[in-house]
This record gives C-alpha cells, structure tokens and sequence, in this order.
C-alpha cells in the first residue's frame, strides 16, 4: 500500500548498507558506425479483448501462457484529484480500508492473498487513479477475483469506526515516515506553490493530518458510493487465462454489482504560471538540493512526448547535460535530473539539483539554468535525440516481459484505457517519440519552459447500465486452489577455454538477453584499512576502460538499447548488463570491456569519491541507515570481514586512491573466480562463440581465499542508543545472528520468519501496524551470506510510542521462541505463501537470472527451486517450533534504537532490557 506521487524525493534506501544493494549505474564510447542511427527497436504490440459489463464494468484480457500465473489489475478512476480542500487524503485513507475486508471476504486482504501465493501484490494512490494488483497461480484466480469483486460490490458492512481509526493511524504514520526521511518536506511544500489554491493537484495524496483526523463514517461512506463502482472501473486479466475463460468469471463476480452514480470529471487544467517565486526551507539534511518545475500539459498529449525527450537529454542520465556539466565537469553536484512528469489533467517539468557539500550552490543553479537555456536556444543534436529515443523505446520493450506488477503489461494497458479509453494509447505516444525531431522537440521546451482555466462539462450519463443477476452465492468463497508445479528452464553448463564458467537459462518470450558476472568476493573482501573499497571499485567499472572514456560509454549503451549496473552483496560482486537481441553481439562487446579493462581514470575517482563521502552523510542521517551502519559491527565485531558495511567509512574513503581500487579489480576479477551468468532468449550454440570472441583473452591467476570466521552468540541482551534530535519516529532494530544461507535449516527458518514478521500478514505487523496502528510497518529478514547471516527486525514506530513499541517486540520474540508456539493455521498460511507464489517470482529473465544467481553464489541444488514446494510443505509445527526455540535469543538480542533520546530515553531505559549505552552515528561509544 503506497502513495505515487509525480516526483521522487530521493528517500535513501537504506536496506542497501547491508543486503548487497550498493547498485551502480552505467557509464558512458563512441558508438561503431553501424549504430550511428536509432536501432530499429519496434513499438510492442500487447495483443488483448476488450468488453464491457452491463453494469459499466470495462474488461481487458491478454494471454500469455509462459508460467500458470494471472495478473489482477484493477483500476479505479479515482485520486486526491477527486478529493476537496478541508477533506483530503480520503483516495489513500481509502485505498487502506479496502484491504481491511468486505461483507463476504472477511479477512484482511494482504494477508489472504499472500496465503494463495500472490506475487506484485499491492495498492496505491496517485492524484488521478487508485489501483490493485496481484498476480496469482492460474488455479487461485477464482479465489482473487471472488476477493476483489466483492470489495467492489460488498464494502461498507465491514467498515467501522474501529477499522477506521486503524487504518487512519496507519495512514499517518506513512506520512510521518515519509516526513523522517530526508528532503521529506519538499513534496507538500512543493503541491503548494506549484498550484493554485482549488487546484485538483494543490495538495498531497497523503492529504492533511487535520482531514484524516476529521474524517467521519458518513464522508468515507459517501466517498465510497461515490467513486467506486463498475463503471468507473477497469479490470485487465493478463497472463495464463483465454478471453473466453475470462469473460465467464468476470460476468459470475462482478455482474450482479450494481453502478454507481454519473460522475464529474476534471477536463484539463495546467495551471500555467509566470514569474518566479522562490521558497527557503531547512531540514536534517547534509546537502542544498534544489527543484525547479513548471507546469505542463498533461499525460496522453503531443507535448508529453517531446518533453520527456527534451528531459531526458537535458537530465536524464549520464549522457545528459546536466550530468555531464554538474556532475561530470564541474563537480557542483552529487546529481542533476530533469523529468517531464505527465499526469491526467496536467504536468509538471522537474530539474532537481542536490548540491555537492562544500560546493557553491548559486554556480550550481546557475550552470544548470545555462545547460536549459542553451538547449531551448539551439534544441538537441541528432545524436543527443537518438540516444532519448532508443532509451524509451528499449525501456517499453523490456515491459512486455511482465504480466503484471508496476510497467508490466497489465499495468500499461489498464493505464491506456482509464485515461484515454483506448488500450493501445501507448503505441501514439511511442510513434510521437518516433517521429520528434530537433525542432519539435526545442519548440515544446521554449513553450513550456520559457516563463512562469477552469471549464465544467457534463456530459450525459450512459444509459444502459444495469446489473446483471448472476446467481452467485456470496456466502461461499471459492475453494482455494493447490501449489502448482514449477519447472524452471534448466541451467546448461560450459567452461570457456580461459576457465570462466557460463550457465544458460533460455527464455525465448522477449528479444531480451540478461547477463550477469558473479566474482566471489564482495565486501567482505575489503581490507580492515579500507572498508568500502570493494563498492567502489564496482561503482567506477562504468567510468572509463582502456579504450572507452566515462562519458562515451553511457552513449554506446543508449545507442544499443542496453542497460548497465554493477553491485555488491557480502560475498560477491556483480556486474549485470540487459541487452535486446538485436544487438547482441555489440552489446557483448561493450560488457567484456568493462568487465576486464576498466581504467579507473584518476579525474573520475576523485570526482566519485566526493561522491561516495556524500551518500555516507546522507546515510547518517537517515534513521533506518544510521541503524544499519552500526549493527554489523556489533554484531561481529571489529576486524570481522562481515563487520562492514557496503560503503565503508568517511575515514577509509578519505584515504583511498584509483590504485587501492585497480588493486581490488587486479585481485578478484579473474576468470577462475567467476560465472557468467545468461539468462534470455539465446542458446549455447549461438552465445559460446560470442563469448570466446569477447571474454576468451581474459587471463587467471591466483585469488586470495576469504576466511569467514564463526562467531559466538552474546552472552547477554544489549542496548544501543543513537541520538537524532527533532526525529518524527524512532526506529527499533533487534539483531542476532542465523546459520549460514546453504544450511540446511535456511528454508525452514525463512518459513518462521514469515510467521513472526517476514510478511505483511506477520505477528509483530500485525501487532504494530494493525492493532496498535504504531507505525506504518515493520518487518524482520535473513540477510544472505555465506557464513553466519544476521537476522534483524526492523521497526520504525512514532516517537511517543517507541518504549510501548520495544516492549511488544520483546513479547513476540518471547512468544515465538516458546511461549506463544506457532500453530498449525500460522505455519500453513506461511507455507502457502511461499509455496504458491513461487510461479510469479520467475516471469522476466531478471528475475530467473536473479533466483540463479542465488543458486550459484550460494551453491544450492540446481534444483533448488523446482524441489522448494515440496521441502517448504515437509515442515511440521513440531519442528518449526523447535527451530524457533533455538534461533530467537530472547535473552540475548542486540537491540538498536535511533531517535530523539530527549524524548525516548527514559522509557527505553525503564525497561531493563539490559546493559544500555549511547553511541554515535558510526558506532563510537560516548
């Protein structure tokens, strides 16, 4: 369940210090002569039936049989858009009650639905549309549709004032979590005086905490009947099912729900301003960023198209202006974006800016403004335009990959027909892209771009609109269905003449080819001098080889459609490229240069490890990463090799020279130490030949081993306090530690997991979340690793609550390690969860390449995950309570907690949990 808004915020992901996300982007070389034009990428052509119930409910269906999985995409017309001033943030406080149950599915809907094995399971709220989605096994979609009919149909008995004022204070703290993190002020300030006062899009998704505590049973009553009927409704069915199968279930659940009322709807309104006005705000934060927006035509519009080309070569990634000028040149900026972000009745036009620290921010915004008056003035090159265009049209082709979930094809065409009534509106803003030229495109930005009415139609209500009796007795639910099989594409093995090791998974369905590099090294193979050593030497493989310099590189890759990133996990490191069929071969090319040669150009690491000394400031005062970058320490302690986190410290990358990090490449990449991983549509026949032509040179040698060390548990429970003064909510973290990812016990214990806070259905979220509405969620996880693996929870509650909050997790942990065992119910729900999902976790060849990626790093059965079922099923309540028993250390957990100590000290002290001590943001005792 989420908020959308039309810009990030650039909320720190602060998971990544720990759980191998330290992800690196691609750089830009000068393309081959054969590429000097736009590839000739085709616009997708997504197939589908289209019908409409009596009722006004309108229907698509598309099919596509690659896994026995079905995407459920249900939009409704509604957003805050539809909202008034005094009584916003009913869309989103809505869009939370519908997951609380109906008159005849009276569960919790999350939790229902992760029991039948839903995958991309989710809700969210934009300005102009609330949306569900899940896909689930074929032979669970009666059960999903019976589920999302009748929150349709069959809502308002269930919703109470008890339910109201849960889901409300969940909604509040997702605002208050929003507003913790850093930059979190900036979305409502910038609705606010981007927009007129009445306008649709002048205040959040979120809404006012005023209108969310004034909101009573009759306005949400009202607000439901309103807008949430049939026709005003749209259903897209995609994946394993035909148009025949489809239109018989849909007619059975939704064809006796009866229509709502005729509905007003916003015509445009962009809300075109003059002048400029500037606001000043302060937050926690160690950098000045800035956002610059203008408001712009809409979604679905001729401009749309030539302004998102206009962005992307202005701000849209490293082959951009405003990278190549602040970031790369200049160096006044950590990052420099622009966006065109086109919602239905209007859009907004973005450049934000976050200053270097140090840096002048006035040369900052005034180089930037030169980098848009300057292409407004002249317009893109030829080349700059090609590059937007083949970005664009590449990142729709990967879309065609997904059934379901945020870009699949559910998604795109459920889009389509909301907003325009014709599915196929993508393929118009496609051959707008195609068609734009320089001087289309300068046009649009000095229309837009060169300076800063309301008209009410109504139109007749559709006549016609009836329901249809069905005879369907909702009393019933449908029986639920059972795990389905799972056969993977299998992994075929070779070994280049060099020693490097490949494994094949074919996966015809898309023109797409993954690749994925796996070194056995990761940070873990960081030296005790220089921590942070191993992510940057990932992050700089795109900044320059041999024979490609940093800029020319993310050029070669725009032109040849292909995707770039490298990462880091504890153990190993990864260098991943996405590549279309049609230029394979080129793209293979350019991978193996980066992988063998990269240069590591001085000028580009000085600039990059500015660079990283700003992500470790914005780590540090971010909660969950300030929490984070603490616990490995504590919980291997100092000198361990799992004691460090992915970007190391301000210390050791102060110190760090382009020679420390040549060092660490020297050492690890060597093909002996390394698999290369292809996931796509190829075969070994056409591939190897490739590969030996590519990689074949790459010369082995010696790597050193890693030495994992074991680690006793502590002999007593901890408590480590870390001062934030004015946070909004606290974030607890308990930590122990877990045996080693290829143990035996690893499914198991992911199984009990789940049980106690690994889903959303979990005990400790349910307590939290839904019970005491204390926050707006919290989980616990297994980090991967080869050796012991740290088990965490992490909960972020609001600050009045924090003592409360620990005291109830010290509770659970009690209960599911013996004094509140895991039932039969609890156990069966986790293991359908993860039993019957398990077909929509493989649907792209990033996921597959991901689920092999696991196998090979961690040296699981190939058949690991075709066997998953059967073992996930195989666990008794007996042996998951046992297990339990000895893996939560009730009694010896580490606990972390960040917060405004002025506040939260006291009550955290008073509950004598153990020996308390106060440290600093990286771990220092005070």
């Amino acid at each position: 369940m989420a908020v959308l808004v039309r810009r990030t915020t650039y909320l720190a992901a602060a998971l990544a210090l720990m759980f191998g996300v330290s992800t690196v982007q691609a750089a830009p070389k000068a393309a081959p002569a054969a590429l000097a034009s736009t590839p000739d990428i085709p616009i997708p052509d997504i197939k589908y039936t289209k019908f409409t119930l009596k009722n006004g409910l309108t229907v698509l269906v598309h099919e596509d049989r690659k896994t026995p999985v079905v995407a459920v995409n249900t939009w409704y017309h509604v957003g805050s858009k539809n909202e008034q001033r005094g009584k916003t943030g009913f869309a989103h406080l809505f869009e939370h009650l519908m997951f609380s149950g109906s008159d005849n599915f009276k569960k919790t809907y999350l939790n229902a639905m992760e029991q039948v094995g839903a995958t991309d399971l989710n809700g969210t709220t934009s300005q102009d549309r609330t949306n569900y989605f899940q896909n689930v096994p074929t032979s669970m979609l009666d059960y999903a549709l019976f589920a999302e009919s009748d929150r349709m149909g069959y809502l308002l008995g269930t919703v109470d004032k008890t339910k109201l004022d849960i889901q409300r204070g969940v909604v509040q703290n997702e605002k208050r979590q929003g507003e913790n993190q850093p930059y979190g002020i900036a979305y409502e300030l910038l609705v606010e005086n981007t927009y007129p006062v009445g306008h649709p899009y002048s205040w959040t998704v979120i809404g006012k905490m005023a209108d969310l505590d004034a909101a009573s049973m009759t306005d949400v009553q009202d607000w439901f009947k309103q807008n949430y009927g049939p026709n005003n409704t749209v259903l897209v069915l995609s994946g394993d099912i035909s148009p025949e199968e489809a239109r018989k279930k849909v007619e059975q659940y939704y064809g006796a729900i009866p229509p709502g009322p005729p509905l007003a709807k916003h015509d445009a309104w962009i809300a075109k301003r003059t002048g400029t006005h500037r606001t000043l705000a302060q937050d926690r934060v160690p950098q000045t960023r800035i956002y610059r927006t203008w408001n712009v035509p809409g979604a679905n519009t001729p401009e749309e198209a030539l302004l998102d080309l206009g962005a992307r070569v202005l701000g849209g990634g490293k082959t951009s202006r405003l990278y190549k000028r602040l970031v790369y040149k200049d160096q006044l900026a950590t990052s420099a974006t622009a966006s065109d972000d086109a919602s239905e009745i209007g859009g907004q036009f973005d450049m934000t800016l976050t200053a270097r620290p140090g840096a002048d921010v006035k040369k900052m915004e005034q180089a930037a403004d030169d980098e848009l008056r300057a292409l407004m003035k002249s317009g893109p090159t030829d080349a700059e335009l090609r590059l937007a265009k083949t970005t664009i049209l590449a990142q729709y082709t990967r879309m065609i990959e997904r059934v379901g979930g945020f870009g699949g094809k559910s998604d795109l065409l459920a889009s389509c027909q909301t907003f325009t009534g014709n599915p196929d509106c993508y393929k118009v803003y496609l051959q707008r892209i195609k068609d734009a030229t320089p001087a289309t495109v300068k046009k649009a930005m000095n229309d837009w771009l060169s300076d800063g009415d309301y008209v009410l139609q109504i139109d007749p209500f559709p006549t016609g609109l009836a329901a249809t009796d069905t005879g369907l007795d909702r009393s019933k639910e449908p029986v639920a269905g059972k795990a389905m099989s799972l056969k993977l594409p299998p992994m075929q093995r070779i070994t280049l003449s060099n020693g490097l090791k490949v494994v094949l998974a074919e996966r015809h369905e898309a023109p797409v080819v993954n690749l994925q590099m796996m070194v056995d090294s990761g940070y873990a193979a960081d030296s005790t001098a220089l921590p942070g050593v191993a992510s940057l030497t990932l992050r700089m493989l795109e900044e320059g080889t041999a024979t490609r310099k940093s800029l020319e590189i993310g050029e070669e890759l725009e032109r040849l459609g292909a995707t770039f990133g490298a990462s880091i996990n504890l153990d190993g490191a990864f260098v991943g490229m996405n590549a279309l069929k049609a230029t394979l071969p080129q793209a293979l090319g350019l991978y193996a240069d980066l992988v063998r040669n990269p240069a590591f150009p001085q000028n580009e690491f000085a600039r990059l490890q500015k660079d990283r000394l700003a992500a470790i400031a914005r780590e540090k005062v971010d909660p969950q990463g300030i929490a984070l970058r603490v616990v490995p320490a504590l919980m291997y302690g100092e000198g361990h090799v799992y004691a460090r986190t992915a970007n190391g410290t301000e210390d050791a990358v102060g110190r760090m020279t382009r020679g420390d990090l040549a060092n660490y490449h020297a050492t690890w990449f060597k093909p002996n130490n390394a698999t290369l991983l292809v996931v796509g549509d190829t075969t070994l026949a056409e591939i190897t030949p490739m590969l030996e032509k590519t990689f074949g040179g790459w010369k082995g040698g010696e790597v050193p081993k890693k030495v994992i060390a074991t680690v006793p548990a502590p002999t007593k429970p901890l408590v480590y306090l870390i001062d934030r003064p004015g946070a909004l909510q606290s974030v607890i973290v308990g930590a122990q530690l877990a045996s080693p990812r290829n143990s035996p016990e690893s499914l198991p214990l992911e199984i009990v997991n789940d049980v106690f806070g690994g889903t959303f259905s979990s005990r400790i979220n349910m307590n939290l979340r839904e019970d005491k509405h204390w926050s707006y969620g919290v989980r616990s996880l297994v980090q991967p690793a080869v050796g012991q693996r740290t088990f965490m929870s992490i909960s972020p509650v609001q600050t009045d609550k924090t003592g409360d909050a620990l005291k109830e997790l010290v509770r659970e942990y009690k209960g599911v390690a013996g004094e509140r065992q895991i039932t039969g119910a609890e156990l069966k729900f986790a293991q359908d969860n993860r039993t019957l999902r398990l077909p929509g976790s493989f649907e792209t060849a990033g996921q597959l390449g991901g689920a092999y990626t696991t196998i090979v790093q961690y040296g699981l059965p190939d058949d690991y995950y075709n066997t998953y079922t059967e073992k996930a099923l195989a666990l008794t309540p007996e042996q998951a309570n046992t297990l339990a028993s000895r893996s939560f250390l009730t009694d010896r957990l580490v606990w972390v907690v960040v917060g405004d100590m002025s506040k939260v000290e006291k009550d955290v002290r008073a509950l004598n949990l153990g020996e308390v001590r106060r440290i600093d943001a990286d771990g220092k005792p005070l």
